[in-house]
């Protein structure tokens, strides 16, 4: 995808653009891109000084710091965008937005492979630093002033210091502490669970026996079971 193709999908994707052309004309996280791609090509071609002349001229007139190194993928849209730094091994896929403030950084001296990875259709909002080489899945959020230093899944919302997953494809999840995972749960089914799972418990106590074919299917009987030895 070209810049003019950049530009048209930053259009629509911002309600306050009036048109391709203020895009092409008014926007800092444009002309960022336009000195990226400029200094991605020297720096491909290993002529680095050019590479990273290019991408300090483009700070000073944008506030926009990225990496020429930096792998960009199609349709970024930088919102407002001052104050947004990109490292050099950073990797971003296709229709991403970042939001002014953001860091994408390691977390030491290390070299190789040491900024995220961010997947496609991901949203970081403003503030947010994502330190370190992990992945971000596709379709994600990532809250204003979040500090993500781990994997996150596709689908998730992560918020908070340090970025802790709140839900996962719109359903709410539950942070387990001592089985360090997160677990998925609708609270309305859990509460149903319980009492379903509470009739059947009072259902043995009366020596009746229950129908668990009734348990809805998010239920799992399994735990039931145990909690009623005697079956």
């Amino acid at each position: 995808m070209g810049l003019l193709k950049d530009a048209k999908q930053i259009a629509e994707r911002d309600p306050a653009a009036r048109g391709i052309l203020s895009v092409i004309f008014l926007y800092p996280g444009f002309h960022a891109l336009v000195y990226h791609k400029i200094g991605h090509f020297f720096y491909r071609h290993r002529i680095f000084p050019i590479a990273r002349w290019i991408s300090q001229i483009g700070r000073h007139f944008t506030g926009i710091e990225i990496h020429p190194g930096a792998k960009i993928g199609n349709g970024l849209f930088i919102d407002h965008g001052m104050g947004i730094v990109i490292g050099e091994t950073a990797e971003i896929g296709d229709n991403c937005t970042i939001y002014h403030g953001v860091t994408l950084g390691g977390t030491g001296h290390s070299v190789g492979k040491r900024h995220p990875t961010i997947g496609n259709n991901v949203l970081i909002g403003a503030g947010a630093k994502l330190l370190g080489a992990f992945t971000v899945g596709d379709n994600v959020l990532i809250g204003a002033n979040a500090v993500v230093l781990a994997d996150v899944p596709a689908k998730a919302t992560v918020v908070g210091i340090p970025g802790k997953v709140v839900r996962i494809d719109g359903r709410p999840i539950i942070h387990s502490e001592e089985l360090d995972q997160v677990i998925t749960v609708d609270p309305l089914e859990q509460e149903l669970c319980k009492l379903m799972h509470r009739v059947i418990a009072l259902e043995h106590r009366a020596g009746v026996e229950p129908d668990e074919r009734h348990l809805p299917t998010f239920c799992d009987p399994e735990k039931y079971n145990q909690d009623n030895p005697e079956k």
